[in-house]
């Protein structure tokens, strides 16, 4: 066999094989969590639920007041809006992505990043929150700017 004829097998054969290591495995099956043994049902309070609201400035008070030593505290929310919902699939457990400004006792305006998820409250009941104070996660357990708390 000529030594370009055997080159170019060999050229093409690599090319083959890279371009299969290169190519997406083929997709998983999406079984939406509505149809699981244990299905959701996507039912989530809105962003601006009073009582999901009323658990985001008590857990906040908490943490300023007894880990922070600040006294700082959340008086009130505007401008409340949703920034998405189910974002991370349908197969995946239900969340709805919120965002909010927070007027605080210091007389500034700091943004509140949260999400609710369903079934992730105490003991699997109701929806859990997750929330963030932007400027105020100062062990940065959200990332910069409460990234990891955005959908």
């Amino acid at each position: 066999m000529p030594t370009k004829l055997r080159s170019a097998i060999l050229s093409f054969c690599a090319v083959l094989a890279l371009a299969s290591a290169l190519a997406p495995a083929s997709a998983r099956p999406i079984t939406p969590a509505e149809r699981r043994y244990h299905p959701f049902d996507g039912a989530l309070p809105a962003c601006d639920d009073q009582s999901i609201l009323q658990q985001i400035t008590v857990r906040f008070d908490q943490a300023e007041s007894q880990y922070w030593n600040s006294g700082l505290a959340i008086l009130s929310y505007d401008a409340i809006v949703e920034t998405g919902y189910r974002t991370t699939g349908l197969d995946f457990i239900p969340r709805r992505y919120c965002q909010a400004r927070a007027i605080m006792n210091d007389g500034k305006v700091r943004n509140v990043v949260y999400h609710l998820s369903e079934k992730q409250g105490p003991l699997g009941w109701g929806a859990g929150v997750e929330w963030c104070v932007v400027g105020l996660d100062r062990h940065y357990a959200f990332g910069r700017d409460c990234r990891a708390a955005l959908p």
